[in-house]
């Protein structure tokens, strides 16, 4: 048998067959093997030519109508130039296939193993056609990721989704998972697992590199490799490889890990009492967030209107400060003048992608006591009697 390596780049094309089931056309990319320095990731040379690849009886939901899709014809003549491979989505069956029903494909990845079906062959593979010129394939191993994105919270927990298939009879007895981070141009291992398919006593083998990550030897027994993270920090962002390798075979998925912390937001004063001789600084204090774009803004509302506006007068920020965690902290001054509306409200609004919706707080500006004014007048008659006195 070959292995054969299929990248879809993206071309979709979906079509209808009876009883709920479709087929799916994709345009992809034929990658051989050649002769290198050490396998699929050890600098050997690839070749790469145009392919098509037809996935058989992908189930459709009963509440999609079979009319919006368009019926797959085979070439009336097969052509033995052309690479058309054809594999059933049930052998065995591809996870989440229905997807693909309206999907748009971009770089991802499956292997196929072929298999005899006829005496037409095709040319630059050698390998036999069946009757309407396609290469009759199986999937004998795939491994896949219900979710190639997550966003979890900083000092919080992770499950990082990866999983495998088989044919029914196993391939190898040991099967083998290994988690890597890469992240801005270095890359190392996380965790890696090895076990025995027959629960051998004895026959699992964990070596963890970062601390806090774990994996159940048994629930990968039963197909299951996903990678368990405790107590996130900013640098366990980053794209986790999942390599799952059975026997002779092994295969990978990319799973995008954002680690995100929501800002406090605070101001610097809890009330502003108005001064008429000069304007005051009121300053917002966005502290302890991540990742870095974090947006503020102030605005009011005088007692005279319904709804806030921007101030035209953003006032001014201070520089990032990145604490020890990877957090980051932002400040904005704002001049308050003495001519502000006793009874305006000022916001102070905080945008952040760990925030589901903007963070605001707000204080209202008072007016000054009127008994201050004849506390301070009498202060100074007191004063000028004491110095009166004095020069006497």
């Amino acid at each position: 048998m070959m292995e054969i390596v299929v990248i879809l780049f993206g071309y979709l094309l979906t079509c209808v067959c009876a009883d709920g089931l479709a087929d799916v056309v994709l345009s992809c990319t034929l990658v051989e093997e050649g002769v290198g320095l050490g396998g699929m990731g050890g600098g050997a040379h690839f070749t790469r030519t145009p392919a098509t690849l037809v996935l058989r009886d992908v189930p459709v939901a009963s509440d999609e109508s079979l009319e919006t899709l368009t019926p797959f014809i085979p070439p009336s003549i097969p052509d033995s130039d052309a690479i058309l491979l054809e594999v059933k989505v049930s052998s065995p069956e591809i996870p989440n296939a229905h997807v693909l029903l309206h999907a748009d494909c971009n770089e991802q990845e499956t292997l196929v193993v072929e298999k005899d079906h006829s005496t037409l062959i095709q040319n630059q593979l050698g390998l036999p056609l069946s009757q309407s010129g396609t290469l009759l394939t199986e999937v004998i191993f795939l491994v896949y990721s219900h979710v190639k994105s997550v966003s979890a919270p900083l000092r919080g927990d992770v499950v990082l989704n990866c999983g495998f298939k088989q044919q029914e009879i196993p391939l190898a007895q040991e099967v083998a998972v290994e988690w890597r981070l890469q992240h801005r141009g270095q890359g190392w291992k996380v965790l890696e697992l090895k076990t025995r398919l027959d629960e051998a006593e004895g026959s699992t083998v964990v070596h963890e590199q970062r601390r806090g990550s774990s994996m159940d030897a048994q629930v990968v027994r039963e197909g299951n490799a996903s990678v368990t993270l405790t107590k996130l920090k900013v640098l366990d962002e980053g794209s986790y490889i999942c390599t799952v390798s059975i026997g002779l075979f092994h295969a990978q998925q990319v799973i995008q890990l954002q680690v995100n912390q929501p800002p406090h937001v605070s101001l610097s004063e809890e009330k502003l009492v108005l001064k008429t001789e000069s304007p005051q600084t009121l300053s917002c204090h966005c502290a302890n967030y991540y990742p870095l774009d974090a947006q503020m803004e102030w605005l009011s509302l005088s007692p005279a209107d319904t709804e806030p506006t921007v101030l035209p007068d953003q006032g001014s920020l201070s520089s990032h400060r990145q604490h020890g965690d990877g957090t980051y902290s932002l400040s904005s001054h704002l001049s308050v003048p003495s001519t502000v509306s006793p009874g305006t409200e000022i916001t102070c609004r905080v945008s952040h992608p760990a925030l589901d919706a903007p963070l605001s707080v707000s204080l209202v500006v008072e007016s000054p006591e009127q008994g201050s004014y004849w506390w301070i007048l009498g202060f100074l008659i007191i004063t000028l009697l004491f110095f009166y006195q004095v020069m006497r």
